[in-house]
Order: structure tokens, then C-alpha cells, then sequence
């Protein structure tokens, strides 16, 4: 008896870490909670690519657009928890902000997943159509009661929060227009159907370059350093609306510690990298490592804001 023991206690403990040396065995998954194209998309395949490197085995990137990010996750949380289906996500808006926003949601943030680690974090930004002939945040606030207000469009959490404080700081009445995506939002912009919308840096900064559209200003407590002439909210009159969205990596719940050790490894390795870096700032965001435990702890903290967030801006749960 005590030998039959013996060789289970010997199996079990050589079992655990050979399972984190295997792993992984086959194609990872990674899930895009935005359509392709996206600012999520790009930072989203950007870490999928370099996580394969690290790894050595082929990350496929899948969208999952619609539903603010609620199908990507609810993508996620149903899936097998073995490593091989990674949510990489604008975890403040698809995570936090979500269960305030949405009377039932298909997931729990909390009880569905397994934290990884944090990656990123980046402002929020105030844009225009470039044709119109506005140039800052009180030309657009003079415009809109002139004409008794006017519309935005919705295409995610943090850019709905954005908007709905920015509508009670400034006194405006504008209608929300719900999108699949911010290209989508966008297009209606220019086309003249909205009026402003609230979008993140990254996905700005291409569009910006192009011409598309105009920056107003960035929701984040200091200037973005790839856009140096934007100003802040609080420069522009506004203090009390300071949203710095941050990136998360989630494995469904009860993934293997082993699994979630490895992870958080090879996106630490990544995080670490020069390139990495450039890559980030470029696109106006900011290296954000951390652990398991600190994504959770971050997560608990931001549920809480989030729904001091959504209270203040006074949107009704849909």
C-alpha cells in the first residue's frame, strides 16, 4: 500500500510540471473582441504574432466583433479551458464596465475567466469629422447648441461613457447611435448621420495621418506622446472626465496554473521586448505588465469604478 502511494504522489508531482512543459501542443486561438482593421484588432494581432514566436506554435487571431465585446468573451468563457482559446481584450470596457452597462450579460467577468496578465493601457479620444470646420472642443460644444444638439455614435463601453459624461460636463444633448464598430461609426460621422464620437488612440492616429477625421482632445490625465497637440479634457475645461482604458489576457475559468504560469511568462518575454515597446507607443499606448494576481485585484477594483462611472453618466443598463 504504501508503495502504490508512493507512485501516485511521484506521478502527480511530475505530471504538473510536464504538463507546463508541453504545453503548448497545437494552434493557439486568440479572440478580437473588434472587427478586423480595428485599433483593438491591430494591437490584438501584433501580441498573437510575437506570442507564436515565443511559444512555437501558430496563433490564429479570430474577430469577434458586435455586442460592445460581449460576443468575444461570451466566446471565451464557453470554451475549453486548456490554454488554447486566450482572450486578449480592452479588459476596462469588455470586462469592468460591461455588467453596468448590460442588464444581463451571456458571461461573469469574474467567476468565467482566468487572469493572465495586464498589457497596455491607452487614452480615449474626442474626434470630428476633418471636413467640419471644427478645431476644438469648444467649437464643437458651440455647434451643438446651436443646433439643439445632435448625435454620437456608440461603437464600445469606454467611448459610451466617454461621450455620456462629456454630454453632462458641457450641458449638450446629443442622441447615441449604436455600432457593430468605430469604422462603421465613423463612415455615418463623415457621411454627416453623427456628430462626434469617442474612439481609442490607437485607431486615431492612422486615421488622423489620413485625414479621415480631427482630434479634439484625449480623456487621459496627460497628453498621448504620438498626439502631442492634442489636449487633454482637463485642458480644454473639463477635469472630471479621465478614462485610461487598459489591455488584459483571460483564459476561461479553471484553466491549469501551469497553463496560466506559462502564459503570463511568454507575455512578460514579449512585453520585454524593444520592439514591443516602439510598437506601443506608436499606436499611443503604454507598456502595462503585470501578474495573475494583479489582473485580478485591477479587475475587482475597475468592476467597482466602473459602476461609479456608468451611475454619474447616467446611462440606463440596456
Amino acid at each position: 500500500m504504501r508503495i502504490a502511494t508512493a507512485f501516485v504522489v511521484v506521478t502527480i508531482a511530475f505530471s504538473i510540471p510536464a504538463h507546463a512543459q508541453d504545453y503548448p501542443t497545437r494552434d493557439i486561438t486568440t479572440v478580437c473582441p473588434f472587427a478586423a482593421g480595428t485599433g483593438a484588432d491591430i494591437t490584438v494581432r501584433y501580441f498573437s504574432a510575437k506570442l507564436s514566436d515565443v511559444l512555437g506554435k501558430p496563433v490564429i487571431v479570430l474577430n469577434k466583433a458586435g455586442a460592445t465585446g460581449n460576443i468575444a468573451s461570451e466566446t471565451v468563457a464557453k470554451a475549453k479551458p486548456d490554454g488554447y482559446t486566450i482572450s486578449i481584450t480592452p479588459a476596462s470596457s469588455t470586462m469592468a464596465a460591461a455588467p453596468h452597462l448590460y442588464k444581463k450579460l451571456p458571461f461573469d467577468p469574474v467567476k468565467d475567466f482566468t487572469p493572465v496578465t495586464t498589457l497596455a493601457s491607452l487614452p480615449f479620444v474626442l474626434i470630428v469629422d476633418a471636413k467640419r470646420p471644427i478645431h476644438s472642443v469648444a467649437d464643437l460644444i458651440a455647434q451643438l447648441k446651436a443646433r439643439d444638439g445632435g448625435f454620437y455614435g456608440g461603437s464600445n463601453n469606454t467611448g459610451i461613457v466617454a461621450a455620456e459624461l462629456f454630454k453632462n460636463a458641457t450641458g449638450i444633448d446629443a442622441r447615441r447611435v449604436a455600432y457593430k464598430n468605430i469604422a462603421d461609426s465613423v463612415n455615418d460621422m463623415i457621411a454627416g448621420h453623427t456628430d462626434f464620437t469617442f474612439t481609442d488612440a490607437t485607431w486615431v492616429v492612422e486615421q488622423a495621418k489620413a485625414g479621415r477625421i480631427r482630434a479634439l482632445a484625449v480623456t487621459s490625465a496627460r497628453r498621448s506622446r504620438v498626439l502631442p497637440d492634442v489636449p487633454t479634457l482637463a485642458e480644454a475645461g473639463f477635469p472630471g472626465i479621465e478614462l485610461e482604458p487598459w489591455w488584459g489576457v483571460f483564459l476561461p475559468a479553471g484553466a491549469p496554473q501551469p497553463v496560466v504560469t506559462r502564459l503570463a511568462s511568454a507575455f512578460d518575454r514579449i512585453l520585454a521586448m524593444p520592439e514591443t515597446s516602439e510598437f506601443l507607443i506608436k499606436l499611443a499606448n503604454e507598456p502595462f505588465p503585470g501578474t495573475p494576481d494583479q489582473l485580478r485585484d485591477l479587475l475587482a477594483k475597475e468592476i467597482k469604478r466602473w459602476g461609479e462611472l456608468v451611475k454619474l453618466a447616467k446611462i440606463e443598463p440596456q
